[in-house]
C-alpha cells in the first residue's frame, strides 16, 4: 500500500518515437554488459574452467523477439545480478514512467524474497553446504566463530540427502586447504619474498632432510624399536640418570633402545624363549615367528632403499625444474608480464607476492649484468693467479685439519684411564666441530680476496671447499671406526660405543651450529648497529649452513645401524634448527647485497646429499654388514661371522622347516647372492639414462633451431618494413 501511494501514475516520460519494450530491451543489454564487466565471483564459487561457462548466460531467449513481459522479466533477472548501488543507479537512469519503475521494484522485491527463502531452506537442510561455508570461513582466518552465525543448526529431523553441488563444493574446499596444511607454507613464502631464492633453497633443503629422517624413524620405530620394547630382553639395571647423558650418550642410555647392544638375537614372539636350554616347551610355536636379527637388518636396508628412491626422485624432479628443456625462467619479460597470480586475494598474500616478484626481478637483472662484464687478458691472468693461490691455501689448511684430527684421535686411543670418563669423551667431537665452524670463515676471507663476479660462483666455491674438509675428516673417522679404534670399555659392544660416538658428534654439531648463529649473526648485528652505528646487517651464509646440514645427515646415516633411534634425534635437531634459523634470519640478517638467481641451487644440494653423503654412508654400512665381525657378547648378530650371515642362516632354517619353499632358497642364492643380475640391471639402467640424455639433447637442438627461426622471421619482417618505407619515400618524392 505504501509503495502504491508513493508511485502515482503520471504521464509517460520516455522519448517520443520509442516504445517501452525497446527501452527495456536497451537497458537489459546495458545491464548485462555491466554485470559481465564488473561482477567477479569469489574464488570459492568459480568453476574449475579457465573461462566462464556458457551456461551462465540465457541463450534461449532473444530480446529482440520477446514480448514486453519477457523483456521485463529478463531485465529483472539482470538487475538482480547487480549490486544494490548499481541497481539503484540503473533504475534512476531509465527513461521510464514512475509506474513502470514501481512495477520493476516490486518484481525485484518479490524475487529477492523468494531467493532468500530458498537459500535459508537449503542452508538448513544440507550438511555439506554448512561444512563448505565453515571451511571457507576457517580458510579466510575466521575460524574463531564456530559455528558461523546463521548456519547452525540444521534440522535434525531432516531426511533430505545432500546435493551433489554442496558436497562437490565441500570437496573443493578440503582440497584448497591442502596447500595451507603443508608444513611451514607461509614461512617459506615469507623467506622467499624477503631474501630471495638463494636463502629459500637452504630452508627447502632442510625440509627435504626432515622428510627423509621422519620416514626412516617411522620404519625403525614400527618394525624394530616398538617390538623390542614390547618384548624387552633381560639386562642389568642401568646407572642413575645424571643429565650428562644428553651430551655424551653414555651412562643411562647405554642399556636402552637407543643403541645396538640392547637388542636381542632371539625370536621375539617365541613362547619359550626365556626357558632354560634342554627343557621341552609345552606351548606351540607361533605361526609367524618374528626373528629380531633378520628384522633389524631388513628394516635398516628398507629405510636405506626407500631413502635412496626418494633421493633419486628428488634429484629427478629438481633436474626437471632447474634444467628444463626450453625453460623461460631467465626471461625478464615473462617475469614482468606473466608472474602475477590472479588467484591471490588476501592482503598478506598479495604483499608477499609483490616482494617475491621484486626479488626475482633483482636476481634476473643482476645475473644479466654479471654476464655482460668482460675482463682484459691481464686481468684474466691476475685473477687466475689469485684463484690458484687461494685453492692451494684452502687445500693446505684442509690437509692440516685432517692431520690434526688423526694425531688427536690416536692420542685419545693411547691414553690412560682418564680418557674413559664420560665428560672427556666429548673432546674429539668438540675438536672436529670447532674445526668445522672456524674453517668456513677462513674460506670466506679467501673468497673476499678472490673477488668473484657472480655470487653464485662464490657460493659454489665455498661449498666445494667445505665439502672437501668435511669429507676428508669423515673418511678418516670412518677408517678409524672400522679399525675398532674407538673409546670403549671391555664389557660394552664396539657397535654400542660407535653409536655413542656418532651420537656425540650429532649433538656437538647442533651445539656449535647454535653458537655460530649466536656469535656470527646476533652479536655481529648488535656490534654493527650499536657500536659501529651502521645500517648494515650480516648476510646469511648459504654454503656453510647447507654443508652443516649435509654433515649432520651423513652422521645420522653412518650411525643408524649402531643407534636405531638416531633419526629421531636428527628429526628433533632439524625442527629446532628451522625455527632458530628462521628467527635469526628475520631479526639479524639482511637480504643478499648482490641478488642472484639460485635456480640450480636445490639441484646441487640434492646431488651433494646423494654423492658423497648418502653413497659414502651406504658403502660404509655395506662394508660393515658384509665384512666386519660383530660383537660376541651383545647385539642381535652375536655369534655370527658377519651381519649378512643372519639372512643366509634364516633362509637355511626356513628351508629345513618347510621343504615346499625351496624356490625361495633358489631366488636368494641366484638373485641376491649372484652379481650377474645386478650387473645386467646396471647395464639396462645406464642404457636408459643414455637414451634419455640423447633425447633431451635432440629436443634442445630442435628448440634452438626454432628460436633461430623465430629470430630470422623477426629480421625478415623488419627488412620488409624498411623496404616498404623506402618505397613510400620514393613515391612521395
Amino acid at each position: 500500500g505504501e509503495l502504491s501511494r508513493r508511485c502515482p501514475s503520471p504521464a509517460p516520460l520516455w522519448p517520443t518515437g520509442r516504445s517501452r519494450g525497446a527501452i527495456i530491451a536497451q537497458f537489459y543489454n546495458r545491464t548485462a554488459r555491466l554485470r559481465r564487466q564488473s561482477s567477479r565471483l569469489p574464488l570459492q564459487q568459480c568453476c574449475r574452467a579457465a573461462r566462464p561457462s556458457l551456461r551462465q548466460y540465457d541463450l534461449e531467449t532473444d530480446p529482440a523477439r520477446a514480448t514486453l513481459d519477457d523483456k521485463r522479466s529478463l531485465l529483472v533477472k539482470e538487475l538482480l545480478s547487480l549490486s544494490p548501488s548499481q541497481r539503484s543507479h540503473m533504475l534512476l537512469t531509465m527513461p521510464l514512467s514512475l509506474a513502470e519503475k514501481c512495477t520493476l521494484r516490486q518484481e525485484l522485491s518479490r524475487h529477492r524474497g523468494l531467493s532468500r527463502q530458498r537459500v535459508q531452506r537449503q542452508g538448513r537442510s544440507l550438511p555439506c553446504r554448512w561444512f563448505k561455508d565453515s571451511i571457507a570461513l576457517v580458510s579466510l582466518g575466521h575460524g574463531s566463530v564456530w559455528p558461523p552465525p546463521g548456519l547452525w543448526p540444521w534440522p535434525r529431523c531432516s531426511h533430505q540427502a545432500p546435493s551433489p553441488q554442496g558436497c562437490r563444493g565441500l570437496w573443493y574446499r578440503l582440497l584448497s586447504l591442502l596447500a595451507a596444511a603443508q608444513p611451514w607454507h607461509y614461512a617459506l613464502k615469507q623467506i622467499g619474498g624477503r631474501f630471495g631464492s638463494s636463502v629459500l633453497s637452504y630452508f627447502l633443503f632442510l625440509k627435504t632432510l626432515l622428510v627423509f629422517n621422519v620416514i626412516s624413524f617411522l620404519i625403525l620405530l614400527v618394525f624394530v624399536v616398538a617390538l623390542q620394547a614390547a618384548y624387552p630382553p633381560v639386562s642389568a639395571s642401568p646407572p642413575p640418570f645424571t643429565g650428562l647423558e644428553l651430551l655424551t650418550g653414555a651412562g643411562y642410555f647405554t642399556q636402552s633402545l637407543l643403541y645396538y647392544g640392547y637388542y636381542s638375537n632371539a625370536t621375539l614372539n617365541e613362547p619359550c624363549a626365556s626357558s632354560p636350554q634342554g627343557s621341552a616347551c609345552p606351548l606351540p610355536a607361533p605361526p609367524l615367528p618374528y626373528n629380531m636379527p633378520l628384522d633389524y637388518m631388513f628394516s635398516i636396508g628398507a629405510s636405506f632403499l626407500l631413502t635412496c628412491i626418494l633421493l633419486v626422485h628428488s634429484m629427478y624432479r629438481s633436474f626437471g625444474e632447474s634444467y628444463c628443456v626450453g625453460s623461460s625462467t631467465g626471461h625478464v619479460a615473462i617475469k614482468v608480464f606473466c608472474a602475477w597470480d590472479f588467484k591471490v586475494i588476501q592482503k598478506r598474500s598479495v604483499k608477499l607476492q609483490c616482494e617475491n616478484i621484486c626479488t626475482q626481478l633483482k636476481e634476473l637483472l643482476a645475473e644479466q649484468r654479471s654476464r655482460s662484464r668482460r675482463r682484459s687478458l691481464g686481468q684474466c691472468l691476475g685473477h687466475s693467479t689469485v684463484l690458484l693461490l687461494a685453492w692451494v691455501l684452502s687445500l693446505g689448511t684442509t690437509l692440516c685439519c685432517v692431520l690434526a684430527v688423526y694425531h688427536f684421535s690416536e692420542h685419545m686411543h693411547a691414553g690412560s684411564s682418564k680418557w674413559q670418563q664420560e665428560a672427556v669423551l666429548l673432546v674429539l667431537p668438540l675438536v672436529v666441530s670447532l674445526l668445522n665452524m672456524l674453517m668456513p670463515h677462513l674460506y670466506n676471507l679467501l673468497a673476499i680476496w678472490e673477488r668473484q663476479d657472480s655470487p653464485g660462483v662464490q657460493v659454489y666455491v665455498a661449498v666445494c671447499r667445505n665439502l672437501l674438509l668435511k669429507t676428508a675428516v669423515l673418511a678418516l673417522l670412518c677408517y678409524q671406526w672400522l679399525s675398532r679404534r674407538v673409546v670403549c670399555s671391555a664389557e660394552e659392544c664396539w657397535e654400542t660405543c660407535l653409536g655413542q660416538e656418532l651420537y656425540r658428534f650429532v649433538v656437538m654439531d647442533f651445539i656449535f651450529t647454535l653458537m655460530d648463529t649466536l656469535f656470527r649473526e646476533l652479536l655481529w648485528r648488535l656490534v654493527l648497529e650499536k657500536m659501529l652505528k651502521r645500517r648494515q646487517r650480516p648476510e646469511f651464509d648459504i654454503a656453510q649452513n647447507v654443508l652443516e646440514l649435509i654433515y649432520g645427515q651423513t652422521l645420522t646415516w653412518l650411525g643408524v645401524l649402531f643407534a636405531p633411534l638416531l633419526p629421531a634425534v636428527q628429526t628433533l635437531k632439524l625442527l629446532l634448527l628451522f625455527y632458530i634459523k628462521k628467527a635469526s634470519l628475520m631479526q639479524n640478517c639482511q637480504p643478499p647485497s648482490k641478488p642472484w638467481q639460485a635456480s640450480h641451487m636445490s639441484t646441487v644440494f640434492i646431488t651433494l646429499l646423494f654423492f658423497p653423503s648418502f653413497l659414502g654412508a651406504a658403502v660404509f654400512l655395506s662394508y660393515t654388514i658384509w665384512s666386519v665381525r660383530p660383537s660376541e657378547g651383545c647385539g642381535p648378530f652375536r655369534g655370527l661371522e658377519t651381519i649378512y650371515k643372519s639372512g643366509k642362516t634364516w633362509v637355511q632354517v626356513l628351508e629345513r622347516s618347510n621343504p615346499n619353499i625351496t624356490w625361495f632358497t633358489w631366488v636368494h642364492q641366484h638373485v641376491l647372492e649372484n652379481t650377474v643380475p645386478l650387473f645386467v640391471m646396471s647395464m639396462v639402467l645406464l642404457a636408459v639414462i643414455y637414451f634419455n640424455i640423447q633425447a633431451v639433447r635432440g629436443q634442445r637442438r630442435i628448440i634452438r633451431l626454432l628460436e633461430e627461426q623465430i629470430a630470422n622471421e623477426g629480421e625478415d619482417k623488419r627488412f620488409l618494413i624498411q623496404r616498404l618505407h623506402s618505397v613510400y619515400e620514393q613515391r612521395e618524392r
